[in-house]
This record gives C-alpha cells, sequence and structure tokens, in this order.
C-alpha cells in the first residue's frame, strides 16, 4: 500500500474515504485501580471526572487530562492477573505547559522518569511509567 500526500504533508486530507478522527481516548486495564487512580491523578496531576461502582464496588474511573481522555477499568482476573500489561505500547500527550516543570513535579511526587526531558523531533519531551507498565510520553508542540 502507498501513501498519496497533500501539499500540507497530511497523507489523510488526500481522500475524503480515510478516518478524520479529532480525539484520541484510552482505556486501560490496571491490576489495582485504586492505587493507579491515585497515580494518574497525584504524579501525573490529572482530574477525575467520575468512578463507576458495581454492587459497591469500584470497577473503573474516567479521568481528563485537558482534551485527553483516559479510562481505567480494574483488571477482573479473567486472563490471569499477573499478565504482562503495557508491553509494547505508550500514549503520548502533547501540551503547551512547561516539560521541565511537569518532569519535576512528576519525580517530586515520587515517579522514576524512565528518560529526562530532552529536545527531540522538535519537541520537549520525558518518559514515565505508571504503575502497571504503561509508557506515558510527555511532549510540548513541536516547533
Amino acid at each position: 500500500m502507498t501513501e498519496a500526500s497533500s501539499p500540507s504533508g497530511d497523507a489523510a486530507a488526500a481522500s475524503p474515504d480515510t478516518l478524520q478522527g479529532r480525539e484520541l481516548s484510552v482505556s486501560l486495564t490496571v491490576k489495582d485501580l485504586e492505587r493507579s487512580t491515585a497515580w494518574y491523578r497525584d504524579v501525573l496531576g490529572v482530574t477525575i471526572d467520575r468512578t463507576f461502582e458495581r454492587d459497591g464496588k469500584l470497577f473503573a474511573a474516567s479521568m481528563r487530562a485537558g482534551s485527553v481522555r483516559l479510562l481505567l477499568g480494574q483488571d477482573n482476573g479473567a486472563k490471569g492477573l499477573d499478565r504482562v500489561k503495557g508491553e509494547g505500547f505508550s500514549m503520548q500527550i502533547t501540551t503547551a505547559q512547561d516539560i521541565d516543570a511537569i518532569a519535576h513535579r512528576v519525580k517530586a511526587a515520587g515517579a522514576i522518569l524512565e528518560t529526562e526531558p530532552a529536545d527531540a523531533w522538535g519537541a520537549r519531551v520525558f518518559r514515565v511509567r505508571d504503575p502497571d507498565g504503561f509508557l506515558i510520553v510527555i511532549s510540548s508542540v513541536r516547533q
């Protein structure tokens, strides 16, 4: 398959039949929902929109970081509670905020960065893993 591109470099603009996404939400299955929810809130600084309970037990949490939406769901163990999560998968959150300040806050909250803030591909970027091993890449808007 070849990819045609428009003068703006946007290959998707070449055909009206291609998917034209406007937002992406991520749903992650986690081993310990309360721990993960606290980590995303207290370490990354996301806000919790809603929590979901079934029979009085927390089973999911909907979170937001600007226009980025995350849904965490409690692993029910059907595929094995000790299965590897986050392997070969990463999420990139792009922001206009100060990347170094965010990285400093994340480290001050107890997280260990996978990579310190650095300039790459015209952006400032750092990487951190959540408690289940999902890699989160936080980057500035490309110049």
